[in-house]
């Protein structure tokens, strides 16, 4: 066997299907015996769509998505909408989808390209060394070249490998729940908006009620003293009515969980044959909607490094996968911790001012560009928008380009040749486009390798062989 994939949420079950369409024989284990039916983390920031987009797999998870008012995210729930647009995107809004139907489409799909999911297997034991990874979960041992922890904020590998986790505990804990409810006041939305309409606040406590459809509503809520509340229904009841008024009652509680602010990383994602990604690698306070996007992106970029030297190509390639993604959880750690200033429900006389003069700098048309780019991930210098492309056989774009999981050069001169060798790992398009770039190398996660009219060959050869690993 190739890879073990510990963990069957979004971020294991992306790199399942990038492993798999690379060629690579892959399992997850994962220790619930069934997907639990949680909205949870479902934001699809823009370029995680984009991302899901280059695999075909966007449309799947559409169907599912929430009634949400077309408007921008959000920076620390101040009223000020972020503007995408001028980052060249097709998808310039953040999209809600229950976490677990994110899931179901993509179990679907790595297991249509061979991927297996084994359910009700509890990992108790990873021991790696020199040749590989064995896994034992369950009754069952499976031995591997790689493993890779998708695991969650509690790990067990990264328990069970000892692995420190520095950071800093949080400073309040919170209840997420999906509940149904059979009567609403007037207070509760109809549709799911921006975050600055959704949030509100009395004396002690602060709430969200989302609509997911139905008489379906996420509902997170909180102390204003930052004591621990109760998942008892009786407790969800009494936050609902102090916050959304007296018809608002409760019918059930379908699920619910616990969270806090807590924000920690990873100083390594790689520990031997080991690898971490999403929260088994790094977790932060939950404002952004940020969670399930950087897990699932590193999903995208270690996958196809991981398939790449599985078929041969240099080990160095692995070691991109930390110096690409740590910066990147390290940038969220940071501006989460930045928002949660902010976005405190115990306001004192000089933040309301601070946030009154940051809230007039989002309507800036550069500041708000910047954290646009910023929460939505477009500001990536890697990426390279979605064109619309004219090719010798008719219209496409970039993202249909990249469902193969390969390599593409696209050359917008007709004058490129691949050296002799590369069509293996390479497909060259050529393309006319509304771009003054002369040609691009796209890896197979979409980021941008190479771009500019320097020869192929030499100038070219060593950035092929070191960002593909051919």
């Amino acid at each position: 066997m190739d890879v073990v994939v510990i963990g069957a949420g979004p971020t294991g079950l992306t790199l399942a299907h990038e492993l798999a369409l690379g060629g690579a024989e892959v399992v997850v284990v994962e220790k619930l015996t069934e997907r639990m039916e949680q909205t949870k983390g479902g934001t699809l920031q823009p370029r995680t769509s984009e991302l899901l987009d280059a695999r075909g797999l966007l449309d799947a998870m559409l169907e599912w998505k929430f009634d949400r008012a077309a408007v921008g995210g959000h920076f620390a729930g101040l009223p000020v909408p972020l503007d995408c647009t001028p980052w060249q995107t097709r998808q310039p809004f953040p999209i809600g989808i229950p976490q677990w139907r994110i899931e179901e489409v993509l179990e679907a799909a790595a297991t249509a390209r061979g991927a297996r999911v084994l359910r009700g297997h509890d990992v108790t034991a990873v021991r790696s060394d020199d040749t590989g990874v064995t896994v034992t979960a369950g009754a069952t041992e499976l031995r591997a070249r790689y493993a890779v922890a998708c695991d969650g904020a509690h790990s067990t590998v990264r328990k069970l490998l000892d692995v420190p986790f520095p950071g800093r505990p949080g400073t309040y804990r919170a209840i997420l729940t999906d509940v149904r409810l059979s009567a609403v006041s007037d207070l509760v939305p109809t549709r799911a908006g921006h975050m600055s309409t959704m949030t509100r606040t009395t004396a002690d406590a602060w709430a969200m009620l989302v609509p997911i459809g139905g008489d379906r509503y996420r509902f997170t809520f909180g102390k204003l003293d930052d004591s621990e509340p109760d998942l008892s229904a009786e407790a969800v009841q009494e936050a609902l009515t102090a916050v959304y008024g007296e018809p608002t009652t409760l019918a059930e509680i379908l699920t619910s969980s616990r969270f806090s602010d807590a924000t920690r990383q990873l100083e390594n994602y790689r520990h031997g044959r080991v690898f971490f990604a999403g929260d088994a690698a790094h977790i932060h306070g939950p404002l952004g909607g940020q969670g399930l996007n950087i897990g699932v992106q590193d999903a995208f970029n270690l996958g196809w490094k991981l398939a790449a030297t599985l078929a041969g190509a240099a080990e160095p390639l692995l070691d991109t996968y930390h110096a690409e993604r740590h910066p990147k959880a390290a940038r969220v750690l940071h501006h989460t911790s930045a928002q949660r200033v902010f976005a405190t429900p115990n306001v004192t006389e000089d933040l309301a001012a601070l946030r009154e003069i940051f809230t007039d700098l989002m309507r800036l048309p550069d500041t708000n560009r910047h954290l646009a780019g910023m929460m939505s991930g477009l500001d990536d210098p890697a990426r390279l928008p979605d064109l619309d492309l004219v090719t010798a056989d008719g219209p496409t774009r970039v993202a249909e380009l990249l469902r193969a999981g390969r390599a593409v050069l696209l050359d917008f001169t007709g004058n490129v040749e691949l050296p002799l060798g590369w069509a293996e790992h390479v497909d060259l398009v050529r393309a006319k486009a509304d771009t003054t770039l002369p040609a691009v190398l796209l890896r197979p996660d979409s980021a941008v390798a190479w771009c500019g009219d320097t020869p192929l060959e030499p100038a070219l050869r060593e950035t092929f062989h070191r960002s593909l690993g051919a």
